[in-house]
């Protein structure tokens, strides 16, 4: 395929869509994430409890229990999705508005309720925004499948790195509070959503799977009136999207997918968790952790994620995830290299440089993998089903990683060279699943 065929393939409106609403995705993190703890922080709490307040991001590891709700409840206006997106949007604006006229020394549950509450409204938002992706491109349109995910990534990368750095330029200005940040927050979020009213509501007929459904559940109750409606209504609902798939994919490799899922990005869990901790032991100032792993890595991960698309299209979605499964091998090791050499700013850029882009690629490579693997008529249940497994491996076996650095005595080369190795058994599960992806990929080109 040439190369201006990897450019048209972003040549579509379409795509403007899912870049802005992976704007709004990425954004809620930096209400609940960096600006409340820096918040907090000012405020006199301490480490532990500003670290206790991260449970809420645990939200997004079980948000698969309610996507189903999703798929079967229509909003009153602008669509499945659409109406989801924006409700979700409004209801993050007003938490905002309300956190911003909180004193935080008296009113500390109330603002970690409030964060909760983005969490949850982030987290559904986040269901409607994958579906809407999934959705608005066609079965047969695996290219704009791969371009829509980097698009994504990069957007979401946007509002989480981008905009997020807003806040603490602003914090430093004279008469600037972090209560009044959190109106221009709202007044973000609010410019947001004007963009959800323009976008294009995706076009499926979910109606003719759902009466199928329907009539199976109805008749597993032998016909019986009102009991029998609300059966089927609750089959349809919160079983049907996961009996299809496990029954189209067959148990074997359903199970595959989800486990290959849940641990190929493990390894990468593991070191971002201790990250910054590592930073700062090794000798690097704020300064510098500013500078290079938050803003080079922001524009880094927006230019691999595109690339990550261009090459998806051209190579196919398996070998997107095998480059991507290496390179987070690659760049573990490489901060391993910085643990022995010390606190070197050129080696420490390359480094950011090349996890930006294990970020970014293995991030695009897994969004068109899971959205090659939904089937549209449930896509946000089974797309939140599998997502949430990614999640649920950062937020539950990596919760261990700094009990691992302390086993092994701070060393920090050992520890990094063991996140490495942790790539290997997802690597291991891809390579069980190449021909099933080319299958996948074949049937809907």
């Amino acid at each position: 395929m040439p190369l201006p065929a990897f450019i048209n393939a972003y040549r579509d409106r379409r795509l403007l869509s899912i870049f802005l609403f992976g704007i709004s995705s990425g954004f809620p993190f930096v209400m609940i994430g960096s600006v409340m703890s820096a918040w907090l922080s000012d405020e006199g709490l301490s480490r532990s409890s500003i670290g206790l307040f991260g449970i809420i991001f645990n939200v997004y590891a079980f948000n698969f229990l309610w996507s189903p709700l999703l798929d079967r409840i229509k909003p009153p206006a602008l669509g499945q999705r659409r109406g989801w997106i924006l409700a979700m949007q409004l209801a993050i604006i007003t938490c905002c508005l309300v956190m911003s006229r909180l004193d935080v020394a008296s009113e500390l549950f109330t603002m970690a309720l409030l964060g909760l509450l983005i969490a949850i409204f982030s987290s559904t938002q986040d269901i409607a925004i994958d579906a809407y992706r999934i959705d608005i491109i066609q079965d047969d349109e695996k290219d704009k499948l791969s371009a829509g995910s980097s698009l994504a990534t990069a957007g979401w990368w946007t509002g989480y790195g981008g905009l997020g750095a807003l806040p603490f330029v602003m914090a430093d200005l004279p008469g600037w509070d972090w209560s009044t940040i959190y109106l221009v927050l709202a007044a973000i979020m609010a410019v947001i959503s004007i963009f959800t009213l323009l976008a294009k509501e995706p076009d499926i007929d979910r109606e003719f799977i759902a009466r199928q459904a329907y009539k199976r559940y109805e008749d597993a109750t032998g016909g019986q009136q009102g009991h029998s409606a609300i059966f089927a209504w609750l089959g349809v609902t919160l079983i049907e999207p996961f009996r299809e798939f496990f029954q189209r994919s067959g148990v074997r490799l359903a199970l595959s997918i989800l486990l290959f899922i849940f641990l190929f990005k493990l390894g990468e869990a593991f070191l971002g968790r201790m990250s910054i901790v590592f930073y700062k032991e090794v000798g690097f100032t704020n300064t510098d952790i500013g500078y290079y792993s938050k803003l080079l890595n922001w524009w880094v991960t927006i230019v691999f994620s595109i690339i990550g698309g261009m090459m998806n299209i051209r190579y196919g979605i398996y070998r997107g995830l095998l480059i991507a499964g290496i390179a987070m091998a690659s760049s573990n090791l490489m901060f391993a290299w910085i643990a022995e050499v010390g606190p070197n700013k050129t080696l420490f850029a390359a480094t950011i440089i090349v996890d930006g882009f294990t970020s970014a690629w293995s991030t695009v490579a897994m969004v068109a993998f899971i959205s090659l693997m939904c089937n549209r008529a449930f896509s946000a249940s089974q797309y939140a089903l599998m997502a949430s497994l990614s999640v649920a491996g950062k937020n539950t076996l990596a919760a261990g990683s700094g009990w691992i650095v302390d086993t092994m005595n701070g060393n920090w080369s050992l520890f990094f060279i063991l996140t490495a190795l942790m790539v290997i058994p997802g690597l291991l599960f891809l390579r069980s699943l190449k021909h099933d992806i080319a299958r996948a990929e074949k049937a809907s080109a």
